[in-house]
């Protein structure tokens, strides 16, 4: 076999625990934690958006560049390195140089910081999931005020969904400044929702891989069901239409390339260190350049599913939303004009109005219709908690049963963010019992247990009035420009510091043949400059744009609209500690490595000009 002989044998950097490593129980458990960990809520409400954003079919283009020249080949990377020295993230940069220490207790770091925020997505998610066993649903009205004698003017005054979500859910502060009160339904769905994450990673892959063929596969199932009513939807047809019609033009703008390489970055989960550690329970002789492709082709073709499904239900609500602003239209005519109820109909609606605009243009100037175009309706999508929380729970109002849709789909976000916090948990607890925080006789259970305890009570803060704000703080900052940054420097330590040619044999020495022109080409050369333009696109983005947020405040002038502010000096203070101080472990950790050597070479030195009486006696 090539470059057999040449490779060191599995536990040749000192992997002491290689023969009492956990392993995964099959192929298709550890395929499933992969799938689990890179497929999760982005998928669903991040990438449909974009592809939408940015000329719907022309996407596709940046998208699957970056996914061929960044995405598979850092990805291949890590489950290689992983599989290879058999550690977690803090493991494997010690082996590789003790210099590099920091890169994996960087990643280390972000994922903790990831683990602490995550976790109350799925927090809103239960509390909708609970909620969705209503008929009515409770999004689907507003509540009537305090004297009973008509609906809660917030409510009115925005809509439905947007209440339940910001008042009723949330019941969000009007600034960052005020932190308000612990919302305790929140608090208590938080408790429960890190509950059932303890259960599931108490003992590591041996609970997970049981827990991951549901969490994995429920979600492919319930978009299957999603994809066959929403495209039996009348408007399903219009909202595809329009999500994949190509506009090249707008792929001359660098942000489309930016937001196409970052959005593979980070749906793939790369630099977090979980795809490392999942890959360290592998055997040996794994074929890892095979799983990589799997893994990484399986998550694009998931997000370009989920993109048809959720344009198609968008695309429903969209008619719907065009449907009902034809009608107050029409009734403002009707009532103007003294016509008979019903006597104009949404198809004969243009007609009717060019003839009164031709004949009386003055009194249909005076009634202030609205522009009821179906484009406009169907460009109103939206990203993240905003697409997940309002957009879809109002589109789920009009579909008959819709208590069943709405369990459905908060049941199928609730397991795509519980197998990605799997991913997230092995990032943060394989690390800690390779380094042997705790004594070997303490159980894998306690530790687990103590990280989930620890992980809990520093996100109740997530459960204020003011949580919204501090997870968007958390989301924009704690992650994008740290992992970019490992990311980088993972290619650079294993290609350029632990070698190339290490790397070929290793591969060669796990998969049976040496990688080709493609990945060597890729792992050299392209990917670390690719992520490099990123990092400085993404920098000079940050320092054209000041750190602003926009705040729910009913006294808002412009209301429903969210009023945009500028984050105070200490909070942007705070964006910028988490945004450098990840990656300020890098220097930092090789810094004191480098103190720590020269004081050994002092003492060795000091040893050898004064040696030790051999007898006791003085020489």
């Amino acid at each position: 076999m090539a470059g057999m002989a040449l490779a060191p044998g599995p536990d040749s950097l000192g992997d002491s625990s290689g023969d009492e490593r956990p392993r995964w129980d099959n192929k298709l458990q550890y395929l499933l934690s992969c799938v689990g960990f890179a497929v999760g809520l982005g998928n669903i409400w991040r990438f449909p958006y974009l592809c939408q954003t940015y000329g719907g079919g022309a996407f596709l283009i940046p998208y699957l560049i970056a996914l061929a020249f960044e995405g598979i080949p850092l990805f291949h990377m890590e489950l290689a390195i992983g599989q290879r020295l058999r550690r977690g993230s803090i493991g494997v940069w010690r082996a590789i140089s003790p210099y590099l220490s920091g890169v994996g207790l960087g990643c280390f770091t972000v994922s903790s910081l990831i683990g602490l925020y995550y976790n109350i997505v799925l927090t809103w998610v239960l509390w909708y999931f609970l909620n969705s066993f209503q008929h009515p649903l409770p999004w689907s009205a507003c509540p009537p005020d305090l004297n009973r004698t008509g609906f809660v003017e917030e409510c009115q005054g925005s809509s439905t969904v947007s209440y339940f979500w910001y008042r009723q859910t949330l019941n969000i502060t009007a600034d960052v400044n005020d932190s308000g009160s612990i919302q305790w339904r929140l608090l208590v769905c938080l408790a429960a929702c890190w509950a059932v994450v303890y259960l599931c990673v108490i003992r590591g892959i041996e609970t997970t891989g049981k827990v991951i063929y549901f969490t994995a596969l429920f979600p492919y199932l319930v978009l299957t069901i999603f994809l066959i009513r929403g495209l039996t939807l009348p408007g399903a047809t219009e909202g595809l239409v329009y999500l994949f019609t190509p506009n090249m033009q707008i792929l001359q703008s660098p942000r489309v390339w930016l937001d196409a390489a970052t959005q593979i970055f980070f749906s793939l989960s790369l630099a977090f260190g979980g795809h490392i550690a999942f890959a360290s329970y592998n055997p040996p002789r794994n074929n890892c350049e095979k799983d990589a492709v799997t893994v990484a082709l399986i998550n694009s073709m998931t997000s370009l599913y989920a993109a048809i499904i959720v344009f198609s239900v968008l695309g429903f609500k969209a008619g719907n939303d065009h449907g009902h602003c034809l009608d107050r239209n029409i009734l403002s005519l009707i009532n103007a004009f003294d016509l008979p109820d019903q006597s104009i109909s949404r198809d004969d609606y243009p007609a009717v109005l060019a003839h009164l605009n031709a004949t009386q243009p003055g009194r249909v100037a005076r009634l202030h219709l609205e522009s009821c175009h179906l484009e406009d309706f169907l460009d109103k999508s939206a990203s993240g908690t905003g697409l997940a929380f309002m957009v879809f729970t109002e589109a789920i109002l009009h579909m008959p049963g819709a208590p069943g849709w709405a369990v459905l789909f908060f049941g199928m976000l609730f397991t795509l963010g519980l197998s990605s916090m799997f991913g997230n948990a092995e990032a943060v607890i394989t690390p800690l019992l390779d380094m042997e925080v705790m004594p070997r006789w303490v159980p894998k259970e306690v530790l687990t247990g103590v990280v989930c305890l620890a992980f809990f009570l520093a996100s109740i803060c997530f459960t204020l009035q003011s949580g919204n704000y501090w997870l968007e703080i958390f989301d924009r900052y704690a992650a994008s420009l740290n992992l970019i940054v490992f990311a980088f420097l993972e290619v650079v330590g294993i290609i350029y510091v632990y070698g190339m040619n290490r790397f070929c044999d290793d591969i060669a020495w796990m998969t049976g043949r040496r990688p080709g022109l493609y990945w060597r080409v890729t792992w050299k050369v392209v990917s670390p400059l690719l992520l490099l333009t990123i990092f400085v696109a993404y920098i000079a983005l940050l320092a054209r744009t000041p750190p602003s947020y926009r705040a729910w405040n009913p006294q808002y002038d412009q209301f429903p609209l969210q009023q945009e502010k500028i984050y105070p000096g200490w909070v942007q203070a705070t964006c910028v500690l988490l945004s450098f101080l990840p990656v300020l472990l890098v220097p930092a950790v090789a810094l004191a490595q480098l103190l720590a050597r020269r004081r050994r070479k002092q003492k060795d030195t000091l040893q050898d000009t004064h040696p030790k009486p051999q007898d006791g006696r003085a020489c």
